[in-house]
């Protein structure tokens, strides 16, 4: 998908510009907080590093995530994303995951014109 968003500059649809998470992705960082949940050394904050983006971002998804934001953006990392940037502030990774998770379900979840489209199949029944 990056490599598409990058040869085609393509924008997103329905993007919050600055105050989203991502304008294209949100998932992965989810399941790349949850892979530094309880990590020793690594820390929320950890992201503001450049050294540590370039030699952890292939082993951690999250890393990765912020190194394709900063490299696609330009301008102060807490300008063309204020909310990744305050995640950073976070103290720990188990409260960044289940934050995200919350806003996973508030951000995409609960929406209807999103949801709408999505076949649940019999288990669950959209109403």
């Amino acid at each position: 998908m990056r490599k598409l968003q990058l040869i085609y500059c393509l924008e997103p649809a329905g993007s919050h510009g600055v105050w989203g998470l991502d304008d294209y992705h949100f998932l992965p960082f989810i399941f790349g907080s949850s892979q530094l949940i309880d990590h020793k050394y690594m820390k929320p904050k950890s992201i503001h590093n450049d050294d540590i983006l370039d030699n952890f971002s292939s082993e951690y998804m999250y890393l990765s995530c912020i190194q394709f934001v900063k490299k696609v953006k330009k301008g102060p990392f807490a300008e063309h994303s204020p909310l990744l940037n305050d995640i950073s502030e976070v103290p720990n990774w188990n409260k960044v995951n289940t934050g995200m998770l919350k806003m996973y379900k508030a951000e995409v979840l609960e929406k209807v014109p999103i949801m709408q489209h999505f076949l649940f199949g019999w288990l669950i029944k959209w109403e």
